[in-house]
């Protein structure tokens, strides 16, 4: 790219690294989480743009003309951090051995600077990419400027900018001079969002115009503009980038100053060594030559902690596109000899249930795959083998058992096969499960972990297909471009499998989690979500009924309780209604300093105040309106006549499944509404549902974890948990225990093992904090073995770095040394508890393949149709009632012996409400 010219808006991702980035040190305790964020994005950018000329840009110290113009300019930023500040300096260290030019020009900004370089380079005839998180920078996009977002992934073109901010970059500073500029301290006119801006400059074209007709714009809007008129010419000049600065100062020439350099690699091994920077002075030191420049190669902040680039050979592939009966013989044979393949099908949509198959490809062996096309169609499209003739020559080898496979989310796959018939077995590897299990808290999609295990970067989807309206199906994608994408699929999936078994296999309680629980969860996932659940879609359009007219009804009240009518869903008009109009106490402030509105304040001011409790009344039946009653019956499959939830296997940390599409695990119960509609969710006819919940799990796994002898002791003798705590507290016999005191416990049980302090305990039971401290004293006076397993807990958690479940599930704690005093306690918080909810999730899926196992082997037409949290939900005939009534609890209460008994309780109803 010798006509480009990339820049990086240094100063934009100096703050955004220092956030997103745990709380790295290096071993004599430098911050280095900027630090890290900062090379790792240059080291990509360079990878990813190879421009001619390149320069990263940050601000100089000490004012600049906009302060002069306007004392009030970013007076409300914070100062910056002390973290962040002690690693500007070696930032610039790093930048200049990575051979990029640094500028910093007095009196201006970077934008500034960036701004005229790009004019510059555009007179030259060159393009320019900068590389910003600003929103300002949209305005320096044209047909020779894109903006690209290394955060995000963002590009934006001139196409791009109109789509995301709905005006050209011609008018981006007209449109922010409207609605001002909060970060800045820039304000625009009163309460003009961008709703209305991009409204007025609909109808005027420009700001000038909107200026010129502000006489003719109505309402209270239209008065504030009016009010803002002599100050909208200095906002706009604010706004403006310069792109006129005097360079000659600092000798900057784009042809000249700005050439790329080569990295100093001698200082960078230096520099890497000094602040712990291991995975990198590593690659520094075995992958990096001299005549090719940096490796390709980005790591993860924390580095990669579990294998290394060296174990796999980093080519890209060579990939046969299979178009004839004598090729796909030809593969057939050599899956049917391998040892191991890797698969992976390539299709028309993301949704599972209703997805075609397009394509199918292959791997043996690193670098050699074959891509099956069945089901591309654009003009001009080469013959393709018939999906139905692919299908029946290779149904068998994809249905043996005895035919090992290697894939990455392999349950998305056997759905898509199933839609054709076809029932995928011989699974015996999943690389996203293989990452989940030994690093829980990294991305697992497999451009990350191709990144992070291999050094490779694969192609992205949206280089194949492109992106936002403009972006066609895979079907429609030339047949050499979908081979070079597919059979990458499937070679990347192979080595990374290669890569990471050895750390998961290796260890016999990883294994476990991996070969057990992990593995078959996501067989039967497959299967419960096939299943689907049956939804009344005629009572849930009645609820919604309800639902709106309840919703008229509290809009009404909070108008009258307001004065007038608002926007209830503005936090703006709602702050400004609470504290200005009624005088509300404020109690708590937003980062920018402004008053909360948030869920926890309406519900501390709902205490003594009506609007408030209006409002959190309102937010719940919208949600239950727009999230479910009005949304289910729109997911109903046509062919199946159910909804079909999609569980994520692999999100949480803890090992917990997650719901989606639609979300099954946060419908509310806590509401009359809520349960409503778990009414919706019914058995089909001659059926029942069947709910079972383990009951009480973590406070269980707690007493089996701690090994407290009165916890063990109530559990054993099968007394209430809550009744016991209550009485070993208040020194009462459990028959004399009240509701009161029982509610009590209850709320300290379930408290302490979530790491709830005395401030929290007090908040929540309505008493002074010392009470609340009283009760935690008592309590772990009366359950000492509680105390000694959360201090044991903590101090294990800072050895290792992460906590285990009971089955030796890893849960990892990154900030558990940060010496950010609320990090670091929120991470011992989760080191306490992590292990009670991650043996919690352990337990449901043994669960889960107990049962599925025991409904195949007998032959039964019972369904799991869904798992919420604790609960397993089935679709059981009558005539079964009674062997699940029987057999169901038992085989829950089974699949583990703790110190204290399992329990699960079973409910039995028409519906999900009545059998939970």
């Amino acid at each position: 790219m010798q006509n480009t010219l990339l820049l990086v808006d240094g100063s934009s991702y100096l703050y955004r690294a220092f956030h997103a980035l745990p709380d790295l040190r290096s071993p004599d305790g430098h911050p280095t989480g900027a630090m890290h964020g900062m090379v790792n994005m240059l080291r990509r950018l360079r990878q990813d743009y190879p421009a001619a000329y390149i320069a990263c840009v940050f601000d100089a110290k000490g004012k600049t003309f906009r302060d002069d113009m306007y004392p009030e300019y970013k007076a409300t930023r914070a100062a910056m951090p002390d973290d962040l500040r002690v690693q500007v300096e070696p930032i610039h260290e790093a930048v200049r051995y990575m051979g990029w030019p640094i500028l910093m020009v007095d009196g201006v900004e970077a934008d500034d600077v960036i701004g005229t370089l790009s004019v510059q380079a555009s007179k030259l005839g060159m393009n320019t990419i900068v590389s910003t998180g600003d929103k300002d920078l949209a305005q320096l996009v044209n047909d020779k400027v894109t903006l690209i977002n290394t955060m995000t992934n963002e590009k934006l073109d001139e196409a791009g900018v109109l789509a995301k901010f709905g005006v050209p970059p011609n008018r981006i500073v007209d449109y922010l001079t409207l609605i001002g500029d909060s970060v800045d301290n820039i304000p625009g006119v009163s309460k003009c969002g961008p709703k209305t801006a991009l409204k007025w400059l609909a109808a005027h074209d420009s700001l000038d115009k909107v200026m010129e007709n502000a006489h003719s714009i109505t309402g209270a809007v239209g008065e504030n503009l009016r009010q803002a008129l002599a100050w909208l010419p200095r906002g706009r000049e604010l706004i403006t980038v310069k792109c006129d600065c005097d360079l000659s100062a600092h000798m900057v020439s784009i042809s000249e100053t700005l050439v790329a350099q080569q990295e100093n690699r001698e200082a960078l091994r230096d520099f890497f060594q000094r602040y712990g920077f291991k995975t990198l002075l590593r690659e520094l030191t075995t992958h990096m030559d001299s005549a090719t420049g940096p490796a390709a190669m980005y790591n993860s902040p924390e580095g990669n902690l579990f294998s290394s680039a060296d174990d796999i050979p980093i080519v890209r592939g060579e990939y046969d596109t299979v178009v004839t009966q004598e090729q796909l013989d030809a593969w057939l044979a050599r899956i049917d000899a391998a040892e191991l393949t890797s698969v992976d099908t390539e299709t028309t949509s993301l949704d599972p249930m209703t997805a075609q198959l397009v394509g199918i490809s292959l791997a043996i062996e690193a670098g050699k795959g074959a891509y099956i096309p069945v089901a591309h169609r654009y003009a001009g499209v080469p013959a393709q083998l018939p999906r139905e003739l692919v299908l029946e020559k290779m149904k068998a080898w994809l249905e043996d058992p005895a035919k090992p496979k290697v894939g990455q989310n392999l349950k998305y796959d056997s759905h898509i096969l199933a839609n054709h018939g076809v029932t995928l077995r011989g699974v015996v590897h999943d690389t996203l499960l293989q990452s989940y299990v030994f690093e829980s808290h990294k991305p697992h999609d497999m451009d990350s972990m191709a990144m992070r295990h291999l050094g490779y970067r694969t192609i992205p989807f949206t280089e194949v297909c492109g992106k936002g309206a403009g972006q066609i199906c895979f079907d429609q994608v030339d047949l050499a471009r979908a081979t070079e994408y597919a059979g990458e699929d499937s070679d990347i999936t192979l080595r990374l499998h290669h890569a990471m078994k050895g750390h998961v296999l290796g260890d016999a309680r990883l294994e476990y989690i991996y070969n057990t629980i992990e593995l078959p969860t996501s067989v039967v996932l497959q299967k419960i979500e096939r299943n689907g659940v049956l939804v009344d879609a005629a009572l849930l359009e009645a609820q919604s009924h309800q639902l709106g007219a309840r919703i008229m009804e509290l809009e009404q009240k909070a108008y009258e309780l307001a004065g007038g009518p608002f926007n209830l869903g503005s936090p703006k008009q709602i702050g400004e209604i609470f504290f200005g109009k009624l005088q509300l106490p404020v109690i708590k402030k937003t980062p920018s300093g402004a008053p909360s509105t948030d869920e926890e304040v309406l519900q501390k001011l709902a205490e003594d105040f009506p609007l408030p409790k209006i409002l959190l009344e309102y937010r719940s039946m919208s949600k239950l309106k727009s999230t479910y009653t009005d949304k289910l019956p729109r997911m109903v499959n046509r062919e199946t006549g159910r909804v079909h939830t999609n569980y994520a296997q692999a999100v949480a940390v803890t090992g917990r499944l997650s719901s989606n599409d639609p979300n099954l695990q946060n419908i509310p119960i806590r509401t009359a509404e809520g349960r409503r509609i778990r009414e919706a969710f019914i058995a089909g006819p001659g059926n029942v549902i069947v709910s079972a919940d383990y009951s009480q799990i973590e406070l269980r796994i707690m007493a089996h974890i701690s090994g407290d002898e009165a916890m063990l002791r109530a559990f054993s003798e099968g007394e209430d948990i809550h009744r016991a705590t209550a009485a070993e507290i208040f020194g009462v016999p459990p028959a004399q225990v009240d509701s009161e005191q029982r509610r009590y416990a209850k709320v300290i049980n379930f408290g302490l093992i979530y790491g709830m302090s005395a401030f929290g305990l007090a908040a929540n039971l309505g008493v002074e904090r010392a009470a609340a401290q009283s009760y935690i004293d008592k309590y772990f006076l009366r359950f000492a073995g509680v105390r000694q397993y959360m201090e044991d807990t903590r101090l294990q958690a800072k050895a290792r770095g992460y906590v285990e479940t009971v089955f030796g599930r890893r849960l990892w704690l990154p900030e558990i040394n940060s010496p950010n005093g609320p990090r670091r306690q929120g991470a011992e918080r989760a080191a306490i508890n992590a292990p009670m909810q991650g043996t919690a999730a352990d337990l449901i899926k043994l669960a889960m393949i107990a049962v599925q196992d025991w409904l195949e082997q007998t032959g039964m037409a019972t369904r799991m149709i869904m798992q919420v949290h604790d609960e397993l939900v089935l679709e059981v005939p009558e005539s079964e009632l009674g062997l699940v009534k029987e057999t169901l609890p038992a085989l829950m209460a089974g699949v583990a012996s703790l110190k204290v008994p399992l329990l699960a309780e079973v409910g039995i109803g028409k519906n999900w409400d009545e059998a939970h």
